[in-house]
């Protein structure tokens, strides 16, 4: 009988291998050391502080009236201004980041969820099953956003949850769609083929075979999403379908103030339009990032 000596070279190899870091803390570290990434972190941090802390360090209430303030310009005491009812501007600025990210990353994250699952339910059993769900997830991509959010409010009512439902419903089509090309090709590997003559069940394969496979656009698909979501959901408050006043919210205020820009009161719009864009180029930066760094 012999003896293998796995001589000492080979055992520091597979040691060193095995201490590593994995191409998936390789792939975080990539994202973090981006310079994009961090500039998009900090601008997405700082809304962040804001929307947890913001009725705290807001110098003023951002809901009261001062009719003996109305359409004050940027001052000391009123570092943004005030509006047409007398509000400090700067504290509602502050405070309106609250609903924003409250609504979209709830939204987002039910239609990535919704969306990833339909994605493998149709990628991976194909056919009928998914021409049925396709032909359904198309209806809804013909249906404008305004539209479904007018149905859903007529049935339901304006509230932040029927805002996260609309989100929802219009951006789980294009998530299933990206997850089901990607699962497409997944099915065809090797890997799966495995799990079948093992006798696995078809939710196991989906879910604990396939899905790790298929994270990398998910989780493109979700950081890009985000930044739609913003525009979506400060669009529905432009409208009147979102947050209600007096609710401090960067869309609903630019609305109700955008008549008096005119006037000479441009500050009542401005930093509240500046605080929204600021918001989407800081989630987008973050979205390059994460993208930029998959694709290497």
């Amino acid at each position: 009988m012999s003896i293998d000596v796995i001589p000492v070279e080979s055992a520091g190899a597979v040691a060193a291998e095995r201490t590593g870091p994995s191409p998936r803390g390789e792939l975080l570290h990539d994202i973090v050391r981006s310079k994009t990434f961090i500039v998009g972190a900090v601008i997405v941090g700082f809304w962040i502080i804001c929307a947890i802390f913001g009725y705290a360090i807001a110098p003023h209430n951002p809901t009261a009236e001062n009719l003996e303030a109305i359409n004050k310009a940027p001052s000391s005491a009123h570092w943004f201004g005030t509006d047409q009812l007398g509000r400090d501007v700067f504290s509602r600025v502050i405070t309106g980041a609250r609903n924003i990210l409250i609504i979209v990353p709830l939204a987002v994250i039910l239609s990535t969820v919704l969306g990833t699952a339909l994605g493998l339910v149709m990628g991976y059993f194909r056919g009928l099953l998914d021409e049925s769900i396709a032909r359904v997830l198309e209806a809804f991509l013909a249906l404008p956003l305004i539209v479904i959010a007018l149905t859903a409010i007529a049935a339901i009512g304006a509230s932040n949850l029927v805002v996260i439902l609309v989100i929802a419903v219009v951006f789980t089509p294009l998530i299933a769609r990206t997850v089901r090309t990607s699962v497409l090709l997944e099915r065809e590997l090797d890997y799966v083929a495995a799990a079948r003559l093992r006798g696995e069940k078809s939710p196991y394969i989906m879910f604990v075979e396939i899905l790790p496979n298929v994270m990398a656009p998910i989780v493109v698909e979700f950081t890009v999403r985000i930044g739609y979501a913003v525009f979506a959901v400060a669009a529905l408050s432009f409208l009147g379908f979102g947050v209600q006043p007096p609710t401090p919210d960067w869309a609903a205020d630019i609305a109700a103030n955008y008549p008096l820009v005119a006037a000479g009161y441009w500050w009542e719009v401005l930093f509240a339009a500046l605080a929204l864009a600021s918001l989407v180029i800081g989630i987008n930066l973050i979205a390059d990032a994460v993208e930029g760094a998959i694709d290497q």
